[in-house]
């Protein structure tokens, strides 16, 4: 389904609405319809028959109807599902503002597409090392099964806020949000 004219026709079939979060994309059952040939880089540029797509608001309207079923990633509206390839994760968290501190600090997101969200319960947080680099690659839960990996600015801010505390006898060293603990990594 790598014709051109594919994209404009999704484009024509994605609702329009304000409501912040996507559109309810979990709802909705299409037949599936083949794969576009569509990329969202590491860095979250999305990418079109292998061309970055440099309008902002096309870019906020398809990421507005993505969804992820087990390891695969699609674009679904009401008619039609396309599978569409993402490199790590469908968003970056781009910004961090901070609300207190301590047990009572909350971090609010906002990704490159205008998404906010204050992780807690409901949006954790989640750092995975790579396990020849040693480099983290931390997260935040978006939306239903979503995440944004978080920019790398945003968590040199996360580890300045960073506190310890002791999980299973043993010195960790992470953040709190939403009267949450989430553990970036043991202290050595």
């Amino acid at each position: 389904m790598s014709d051109p004219g594919k994209a404009g026709d999704l484009l024509a079939q994605i609702p329009k609405g304000d409501k912040p979060g996507g559109a309810p994309v979990h709802l909705w059952d299409p037949p599936f319809c083949g794969d576009l040939d569509m990329r969202i880089a590491r860095d979250g540029t999305w990418f079109y028959l292998g061309t970055p797509i440099g309008r902002k608001p096309m870019v906020k309207l398809f990421s507005s109807v993505i969804r992820k079923d087990g390891d695969d990633y699609f674009l679904v509206t009401p008619v039609e599902k396309v599978g569409i390839q993402v490199d790590d994760a469908p968003f970056v968290a781009v910004e961090l503002q901070v609300e207190g501190s301590g047990r009572h600090q909350q971090l609010r997101f906002i990704t490159h597409v205008g998404d906010e969200v204050l992780a807690g319960a409901a949006h954790p947080l989640r750092f995975e090392l790579d396990p020849v680099t040693q480099e983290p690659s931390p997260y935040v839960l978006v939306r239903r099964n979503l995440e944004a990996l978080i920019h790398r600015n945003v968590f040199y801010q996360l580890v300045e806020l960073a506190e310890s505390r002791e999980i299973d006898g043993a010195p960790w060293l992470g953040v709190w949000s939403g009267g949450q603990f989430f553990p970036i990594g043991p202290l050595s």
